[in-house]
């Protein structure tokens, strides 16, 4: 059986834990080279690259804050001193500070957009940038259910993942001339360390018994995904937006 991504390279930002992890070892697996950005969990990036090259794969990490331009342009110019071409680019870091309305300070919203606003317009137009200098590529956006249900206590990331989706579209449709397919992923609620970090275990085993499948979805759901995404199984997509929620946004 051929692999998917055979010969390419890829880059995926927030690439040391959860979903970002998952796909950088899927992306390995269906035959990529991969460049793992990571902001502060150097060890668990390191981890992460080796299991990489254990799959016969070339693996670089490179620690950089998505929503400095500087640091953003840093990682692009790191990757392609190792690597000639990135053929697919996912732009997946996020970031989200909880808060009612009325105790959200601009300091919240500035850094939640920071990364889940900025990171991604900064991942995705230097992607393009270089794409479209060498014959094209693919794009994969990581948004959320977020996008489109205004869950309480998450306006800042809500309105982030609401924009990521619009400039995604309107990229498709620019970018369709040269050779570059940009969607968007939309995960439900998935176990990832971020959730962890706002709920307890047991918290989280109770909300996914509530759900259409029984279940919050695994990161490893969400990498498949986002394989077909970035290969020629979808190569009549751009400007979608694949929502792998299982049946989540039916339910609430």
């Amino acid at each position: 059986m051929s692999l998917k991504l055979a010969g390419k390279t890829a880059l995926v930002t927030g690439a040391s834990r959860g979903i970002g992890r998952a796909i950088a070892l899927e992306f390995a697996r269906e035959g990529a080279d991969a460049v793992l950005n990571y902001a502060r969990n150097q060890e668990e990036a390191g981890s992460a690259a080796g299991e990489i090259r254990a799959l016969g794969r070339r693996a670089l990490t490179h620690q950089a804050d998505v929503g400095d331009r500087g640091q953003m342009e840093a990682l692009f110019d790191a990757a392609l001193a190792s690597f000639p071409r990135i053929g697919v680019v996912v732009a997946n870091a996020a970031f989200s500070i909880r808060k009612p309305l009325l105790e959200l300070t601009t300091a919240d919203v500035e850094r939640t957009w920071a990364v889940s606003l900025w990171g991604v317009f900064h991942t995705c137009q230097l992607a393009a940038r270089h794409m479209a200098a060498h014959g094209g590529g693919v794009i994969v956006v990581v948004s959320s259910v977020h996008s489109f249900r205004p869950y309480p206590g998450a306006s800042a990331y809500n309105g982030a993942k609401a924009a990521v989706n619009q400039m995604a579209a309107t990229w498709a449709v620019e970018l369709a001339g040269r050779g570059i397919r940009i969607n968007v992923l939309e995960p439900g609620w998935t176990d990832t360390p971020g959730e962890r970090a706002f709920f307890s275990d047991e918290e989280l085993a109770e909300a996914g018994s509530q759900l259409l499948l029984g279940r919050l979805a695994r990161a490893t759901e969400m990498a498949r995904a986002a394989v077909f995404l970035a290969s020629e199984d979808s190569s009549y997509m751009t400007g979608a937006v694949l929502r792998v929620d299982g049946g989540y946004s039916l339910h609430h």
